[in-house]
């Protein structure tokens, strides 16, 4: 263990904030750290939107959820794939870039969650904390209204941060056993594991101290992937120019 891995291993979503700014010295000292993250070919595929407008922040809390906490955080980034300076590159260079290829969205999106995640983690390393706002992809195009997203860009999710003022309990992740496969994919006892992870999920729901209740892993993803994930996804990628071919 080390201190970077101890901090990894506390994070928790976090949604209720102290009433405190994030210096904006701080916020360029997060987001210069996280631009050191891995990027596919040097392509750095990303932008990133910090929302202060007190107006744009409640239309997109409302359209995530509603999710108050957007509003209330100190600090709301919003997290874009971005190909759009890469089609200014090509043409600053004479050259016209190819367009709607699978594995441009595939770079772009992969680009901008691994910077995110270090945005995340460089937050947690500096005292604060925050949550993912992956409901910004409700309705993705009033949020790019709202936002002036152009095309070849789309927003991935969105990330509330502040000075934690809740301490939430740790929430239980799968067995490393389950995710973790050698030379080749196994899942022979993944049955009887995942039994397992259920009643340690089921265990933390009732124990937590706020909002428990009596759940577990599979009833969740049950709920979860046995319904339309917001079918309007793949008409709002296309008509942003990552029509996926």
């Amino acid at each position: 263990m080390n201190q970077v891995i101890e901090v990894m291993k506390q994070h928790r979503s976090i949604r209720k904030f102290e009433e405190k700014p994030v210096e904006e010295n701080l916020i360029r000292t997060i987001l210069e750290a996280a631009q050191h993250a891995s990027t596919s070919n040097f392509v750095q595929a990303y932008s990133v939107i910090n929302v202060v407008d007190t107006s744009k922040r409640a239309q997109i809390a409302e359209l995530a959820g509603p999710q108050p906490w957007i509003e209330q955080c100190p600090l709301f980034l919003v997290f874009c794939a971005d190909l759009k300076r890469h089609d200014k590159a090509c043409g600053m260079c004479g050259m016209e870039m190819v367009k709607g290829y699978t594995e441009q969205f595939i770079i772009a999106t992969v680009d901008a969650a691994l910077v995110a995640q270090n945005t995340m983690l460089a937050a947690e390393s500096l005292g604060l904390g925050g949550v993912y706002i992956g409901g910004i992809r409700n309705d993705p195009e009033k949020v790019c209204h709202l936002l002036d997203i152009p095309d070849l860009v789309y927003p991935v999710f969105g990330m509330c941060l502040g000075y934690p003022a809740e301490d939430p309990q740790l929430k239980p992740r799968l067995p490393l056993d389950i995710v973790l496969k050698v030379d080749r994919y196994t899942d022979a006892t993944e049955q009887v594991q995942l039994s397992s992870y259920d009643q340690v999920c089921c265990d933390y729901y009732n124990q937590r101290e706020c909002a428990n209740r009596d759940d577990n892993w599979t009833q969740q993803m049950s709920r979860l992937m046995c319904r339309e994930m917001r079918p309007h996804m793949r008409a709002f990628l296309e008509s942003k120019g990552f029509p996926m071919k």
